[in-house]
């Protein structure tokens, strides 16, 4: 049905893009008078009314992109029409999104989602700020590019302020212990109380996001010199940086399910060794530590006796599960047979498989010191708080391996490799989908880039701020949506996705649209006059990625920083260009 209603639109707006009318006019002109077929003496000046088929200087003015598309100079006309292309763009935007999203389902992440995913969810703007700065010669291009710069900048800002603060009210849930508890959220709209958690990859991500700005900081060093004459070396220099970061993001992206695996197996390890140490602790005959808070080996060994149940003198693999399935690890979801061989792996140096009295010696004092230094030193005296360090080492490893995204229903949401038995029919709409968003996005980028330069001559609104506020609503409109929602389901899981996908859109828009931006003005030899934008960019992306960066837990009140940061970003801009000259 929403196939339909597009096709049906783009027929309409075909079919009315020339049309014009003939008017009445009470003053003829002999040179635009029509025949009304009856012959008479009488001057036709005298006449009342006479038809006339003037097309007026102002339509004429009006360059119609590709020779047909609808075009005016008037401001209203101007505003339908932003409004149009606008949605058009937003409908290829939903395609991308929908096909992307249906791709990733069949085929998984890897090289589908790593590396064609992210820059698909892009194309909207590339293709924007793309024909911005080819249209016309260098000097019209040199004035349309500021639209393409404006996009770029909106973009940005749009994500990491207005929908990052909306995604932290709708995704709020109560803090307990700095830890949001899922689907809990009975706090209100308390500023401390009450916010959102995400794991460890969003806080890579929000680094990551941070360093994309680099190419922004090579291209203005001129600027910030006051130097002319190494412009056009500085957009070449981040031109190529920008791509290598481009290359460089993509690999991690291919590689990033597979290293999150490993980082969560060593997490569900380390909670094994908790689990372990706590329940001998709390069945051994005197304290795992001594008054000197070093490793007591005369306790140790009478629980290996303990745990030995043939009394061989080794433990065997058969011995180790057995005690692991008779500890409580609290819901935490592991293969009992690969934590087997995990502890078989720290413990068994002669490699023979089984556990002998010296190997689980040294292997448990190995494993108090790592509990011991990650509750800090402990020093004389701490052999009566020996279960206080254990517990602050169980802690900080339920909370780590809580921060690393582990899945809480037991499915696993990314999975690697091809499914099985792919949906070929599936995977054909998908890539239709993906197509259609494609070609829509070419084929109206340009329009709308026509259309914005317009309504700037026309208003006298420089044509920045229109592209700035505008056109990040119509290309970012379906992923903030979607990101919206996700996180209103008030999971762990759902909002360190939501702002993963905030920070990855960020950095995509840092590298590949600027890697276009950069090429269209080295190609071109354009100037690059662009301070305040660019200083709007560095300010939004270092605040919110250095905020994110070190700290997994989002208070309700940070959502102020990311709200006040839009209406701050343009009015740094107006001010540094219309104040200061900095353009």
């Amino acid at each position: 049905m929403r196939f339909r209603s597009l096709i049906s639109f783009l027929f309409l707006l075909f079919f009315t893009s020339s049309a014009y009318a003939r008017f009445v006019s009470l003053t003829p002109s002999s040179t635009d008078l029509i025949s009304d077929g009856v012959n008479s003496d009488e001057p036709l000046v005298n006449s009342r009314s006479i038809i006339k088929t003037v097309v007026s200087a102002e339509e004429e003015a009006c360059e119609q992109t590709y020779g047909f598309m609808p075009c005016t100079k008037t401001a209203l006309g101007n505003v339908f029409l932003i409004l149009v292309y606008g949605f058009l763009m937003f409908t290829a935007a939903t395609y991308l999104s929908a096909g992307s999203e249906l791709l990733l389902e069949i085929l998984g992440p890897g090289i589908v989602g790593g590396l064609f995913l992210p820059m698909l969810g892009a194309l909207p703007d590339a293709m924007l700020i793309m024909v911005s700065g080819l249209s016309g010669d260098a000097a019209t291009a040199q004035t349309q590019v500021s639209v393409g710069m404006g996009l770029l900048a909106g973009s940005t800002v749009m994500l990491l302020t207005v929908i990052w603060g909306t995604c932290t009210v709708v995704g709020k849930c109560d803090l307990r212990d700095n830890i949001a508890v899922n689907n809990q959220d009975t706090k209100g709209f308390h500023l401390k109380d009450s916010g959102v958690t995400v794991d460890v990859w969003t806080s890579y991500a929000a680094r990551i996001m941070a360093i994309s700005v680099i190419p922004f900081i090579i291209v203005q060093l001129p600027q910030m010199l006051d130097s002319t004459s190494g412009r056009h070396l500085a957009v070449l220099v981040a031109l190529i940086l920008s791509v290598a970061m481009l290359i460089s993001y993509c690999v991690y992206q291919v590689f990033q399910p597979w290293i999150q695996r490993r980082r969560l197996a060593f997490a569900k390890h380390k909670h094994v060794i908790s689990g372990i140490l706590r329940h001998l602790k709390q069945h051994a005959l005197g304290r795992l530590l001594d008054d000197e808070g070093q490793p007591d080996e005369h306790v140790i060994r009478k629980l290996f006796e303990t745990i030995d149940a043939n009394k061989d003198g080794h433990l065997s693999a058969a011995e180790l599960k057995a005690l692991i399935i008779g500890i409580s690890f609290e819901d935490i979801d592991f293969d009992k047979d690969d934590a087997v061989g995990k502890v078989l792996q720290d413990f068994d140096k002669t490699l023979d498989e089984q556990v002998d009295q010296e190997e689980f010696v040294r292997g448990i004092k190995r494993w108090l010191i790592q509990a011991m230094g990650a509750a800090g030193p402990s020093g004389p005296g701490a052999g009566p708080r020996t279960m206080k360090y254990l517990d602050h080492f169980h802690v900080q490893t339920k909370r780590e391996h809580a921060l690393l995204g582990d899945n809480e229903s037991g499915e696993n949401d990314e999975e690697s490799g091809e499914v099985a038995d792919p949906k070929w029919i599936t995977i054909k709409a998908a890539l239709l989908l993906l197509l259609l968003g494609a070609a829509i996005a070419a084929a109206f980028a340009d329009p709308l880039v026509d259309t914005v330069n317009n309504f700037s001559a026309a208003t006298g609104i420089p044509s920045f701020f229109i592209s700035f506020i505008a056109l990040p609503l119509a290309t970012n409109s379906s992923e903030a949506v979607s990101a919206i929602i996700f996180a209103s389901r008030k999971k762990i899981r759902t909002a360190s996705l939501t702002f993963s996908e905030l920070c990855g859109g960020v950095t995509m828009n840092n590298i590949l649209c600027l890697s276009v931006f950069l090429a269209i003005v080295y190609l071109r030899g354009l100037t690059w006059n662009f301070s305040s934008e660019v200083l709007v960019i560095l300010i939004v992306c270092l605040v919110m990625g250095g905020f994110a960066s070190f700290r997994t837990t989002y208070p309700l009140w940070t959502c102020f920083i990311a709200y006040l940061l839009y209406p701050f970003s343009l009015g740094l801009v107006y001010i540094l260009d219309y104040w200061f000259g900095w353009s």
